[in-house]
């Protein structure tokens, strides 16, 4: 049988309850009868002393009569509910409150020895054999010219006093029952506030150890265990996540491999068994060319991808323009922007803008930013790069006018392999992993990246980064500087690039609506 959490917390409790009663019947009784067997000596023994020094002070000194002293000894033993005697030293009883007075008959306590006590002013037994039961007995010498004369010595059974220690006790039990009844607030307390969370958390893990990472439960719970097994859900759901993508990014993977590997085998195999002529063979063997092209970009995308996600990048920092960097890259496009007549409009801040960063992951970002605002421009549209500073932070935007994102996708375009239904048809050649690749590398960088669009309308990427922000000395002295004058090499019929300001702007424009 298993040790639960909950059944050791029982068994505690119950431990507890059992040491608690036997204390409580074992060194609080008597503990409780010694105090007060302690309690009624000290009682008695003023009201013997008191005697001692009034009426058998007085007896002896021969001031009043026997008769008298036992008529007052007699009324206090009633208030006491005690015997009192008065006894010589020799042991001869003078006088008792139990029997009436006769000097005829002389009665004596034998073998008496007043050091019973030991020191004390009291003793514990029958007195030398004078009851039947157990006595308490207290001491007081009666003196007279220097002399004891006697002693008053008050009886009182210890019965009478263990029945009152019996009753505290019985308070004590009465009281101890109901801490023990009172203390299973804290078992409900704990069953409702620990054990029971934690089955369901038990439970869970039981759960997700079967394989089962969908299985959800709900601690109400505001404290530790609340916060753990929130992190435990959570922990599950991004474990379920991810094996949720691995299984897509297999079945995208597989996808994505199988196509252009089933056309370059049936394009083969019909070369190979004349299905296509000879004279078509350098058409079709341009086709597998461009499948094995396809193959080979996706492969070193995964490569690329992976080696993000591993952490396995190291960057490479360097001195350089910014500005120069997205005009050299804007310039790359310039066939395919004169092929689909659209326009670049680049509006940066400043002539220069000299950064500390990884020059060449900053053109891969930019590259593939600008190559999908490109593929999905309309013909005679303008794409615009634009750049701003603010509080240490670069911001880079690329924004086209093309097709749009629907805004049910907006939030999985980062995703790998993800592709919209509206670029599907656009782009047969396209991976699905470029835009993941750019997060994941801004991302390393220590930017972030966000997206704004409208379908039909046009989309919007605004990249920040939070490198550092060179001085221009530095940048002047770098090999990487390009002269702002080399953006007007790139002029074609359809693009142009221009700077920060409204006369440039403005020629842009006008430049574009011919």
């Amino acid at each position: 049988m298993r040790k639960t959490l909950y059944l050791k917390f029982v068994l505690g409790y119950l431990i507890f309850g059992f040491f608690g009663f036997l204390v409580v019947a074992t060194f609080v009784s008597s503990m409780t009868l010694e105090h007060l067997k302690r309690e009624k000596a000290d009682s008695l023994y003023k009201e013997a002393t008191l005697i001692a020094n009034t009426y058998a002070s007085d007896l002896y000194s021969s001031n009043v009569s026997l008769e008298e002293v036992k008529k007052q000894l007699d009324a206090l033993s009633t208030y006491l509910s005690s015997q009192i005697w008065i006894i010589n030293p020799s042991g001869r009883i003078i006088m008792t409150t139990e029997t009436p007075l006769d000097v005829k008959h002389e009665s004596r306590v034998e073998n008496f020895d007043s050091t019973i006590t030991a020191g004390s002013f009291y003793t514990v037994g029958d007195f030398f054999g004078c009851f039947q039961e157990e006595m308490l007995s207290v001491f007081a010498p009666i003196t007279s010219n220097f002399k004891v004369q006697g002693y008053v010595v008050i009886h009182i059974p210890m019965a009478n006093i263990r029945a009152s220690s019996e009753s505290l006790l019985n308070i004590s039990y009465i009281m101890l029952v109901i801490f023990f009844l009172l203390s299973l607030i804290i078992l409900i307390f704990f069953t409702e506030m620990v054990y029971l969370p934690l089955r369901k958390i038990t439970a869970a893990t039981e759960q997700y150890a079967a394989g089962n990472l969908h299985y959800e439960f709900q601690v109400d719970s505001e404290d530790e265990i609340g916060y753990l097994a929130a992190s435990l859900s959570l922990m599950a759901s991004e474990i379920a996540r991810a094996e949720d993508n691995q299984k897509k990014f297999i079945a995208n993977v597989s996808h994505d491999f199988r196509s252009p590997l089933t056309s370059i085998k049936g394009y083969l195999e019909a070369m190979l068994d004349g299905t296509i002529p000879p004279e078509l063979h350098e058409k079709y063997l341009g086709i597998v060319l461009n499948e094995t092209e396809r193959l080979t970009k996706l492969t070193n995308s995964l490569l690329t991808l992976n080696n993000l996600n591993m952490k396995g990048m190291i960057l490479e920092k360097s001195v350089f323009d910014l500005n120069s960097v997205i005009r050299s890259t804007a310039a790359s496009f310039e066939g395919t922007c004169q092929q689909k007549h659209i326009g670049i409009e680049l509006l940066l801040t400043g002539d220069r803008m000299p950064v500390l960063a990884d020059k060449s992951k900053i053109e891969q970002v930019l590259y593939n930013l600008l190559d999908n605002a490109i593929k999905f421009s309309h013909p005679d549209s303008a794409i615009r790069i634009e750049t701003n500073e603010k509080h240490g932070k670069v911001f880079v935007s690329v924004k086209d006018s093309g097709i749009g994102i629907p805004k049910d996708s907006l939030r999985l375009i980062f995703d790998r392999f993800y592709k919209t239904d509206l670029s599907r048809g656009k782009d047969k050649k396209g991976t699905g992993l470029g835009l993941s690749i750019i997060k994941s590398m801004i991302e390393l960088m220590g930017g972030s990246i966000q997206v704004e669009s409208r379908q039909h309308i046009g989309t919007k990427f605004t990249v920040d980064f939070s490198f550092d922000i060179a001085s221009k000395e530095e940048v002047y002295g770098s090999e990487d500087t390009i002269e702002s004058s080399a953006i007007h090499t790139i002029k074609g019929k359809r693009i142009l690039l221009v700077e920060d300001n409204e006369l440039n702007a403005e020629i842009a424009k006008t430049v574009l609506e011919d």
